[in-house]
């Protein structure tokens, strides 16, 4: 048994050695399609037309796909540091979103500014050596970047257009359509060729992109989830500060020394969290406009009972001319 595990971690450092990324995000796809139908989803569920899902399938495995293929250029906290800072350009991209037009109070922009330089300062110091700036793949996680603050955008104004619409007709509908477009880059690289023969050579690969599948699937199942209830926003910043507790999870198990660098990216995430927490300040402009509306209202029942004794007073004078 302790020959397993050995074998995943070797199976894991060669896959982000190699990094076929649209390979890899190809192969999964057929692993949540697979996994929804064996949930019982079929297409006669759905109650959005497939055109909603066009721009999403591609933002989507775009995403995807850029994401891992920038390992090979990458090391995983330069990786990180820019992926966290993702909650940010989420939030910026919901004021153009149509159908959504989100905007955000300032405090909330504050708590994603202390946690992304908060979980940036803590990966930093978890780094061991320099990050691998590789200009490839700085450019591939920034175009990662960019599709990811469309892609919560987009998620969160289908569930507020329709909120009929499930999570599994989301992943379903987005999976099945935005498997064509991983074809033209990995024809265009070379990579499916490159891949085939390489996991071909190891069919055991296989089975370790299926288990990642079923784990990162319930992942994808969940993320759906508090986009349709709480917001691209608010998914973002709980993505981002679970970076920050599976790193700090790391440091308790394998007990790794901590420095002062960790403990004020500590200190910033927390002070992030707490800001996005707290309420917004809505309860004085409640008050105001409650009270603006019972002096109209009271001004418009003052009005309507002159004019009832006006007209009482007529009917009077018409009964009784001596009065």
């Amino acid at each position: 048994m302790a020959a397993v595990p050995h074998l995943l971690w070797w199976v894991l450092l060669w896959l982000s050695c190699e990094c076929y990324g649209w390979y890899f995000t190809f192969v999964q796809g057929f692993v949540y399609l697979f996994l929804l139908y064996v949930q019982g989803f079929t297409p006669k569920q759905m109650v959005n037309p497939w055109k909603t899902y066009v721009k999403l399938s591609a933002v989507l495995m775009g995403s995807h796909g850029l994401t891992k293929g920038s390992l090979a250029f990458l090391n995983y906290p330069a990786q990180l540091m820019f992926k966290s800072t993702k909650v940010l350009p989420v939030m910026i991209m919901g004021a153009f979103i149509p159908g959504l037009r989100r905007k955000y109070p300032a405090h909330e922009y504050i708590s994603a500014v202390l946690l992304v330089v908060g979980l940036i300062l803590f990966t930093l110091a978890d780094a061991h050596s320099s990050p691998n700036f590789s200009v490839i793949g700085v450019i591939m996680v920034s175009g990662a970047l960019v599709m990811d603050s469309f892609l919560g955008n987009l998620q969160e104004a289908i569930f507020t257009m329709n909120p009929e619409t499930t999570q599994t007709e989301m992943l379903f509908c987005s999976t099945l359509m935005g498997l064509p477009f991983l074809i033209p880059p990995m024809i265009f690289t070379g990579e499916l060729f490159r891949a085939w023969a390489s996991c071909s050579k190891h069919p055991y690969v296989y089975g370790v992109l299926v288990f990642e599948a079923m784990a990162t699937f319930i992942g994808q199942v969940s993320v759906l989830s508090l986009i349709a209830l709480f917001g691209a926003a608010t998914t973002a910043m709980v993505t981002t500060a679970r970076k920050a507790v599976t790193l700090l999870l790391s440091y308790l198990i394998f007990t790794k020394p901590m420095t002062e660098q960790h403990g004020t990216g500590l200190l910033l995430i927390a002070m992030g969290i707490t800001m996005k927490l707290l309420p917004a300040d809505s309860k004085p402009h409640q008050r105001a406009s409650a009270s603006s509306a019972n002096a109209k209202s009271s001004q418009h029942t003052s009005t309507a009972h002159e004019i009832t004794q006006l007209e009482n007073a007529g009917q009077d004078e018409e009964k009784n001319p001596l009065v």
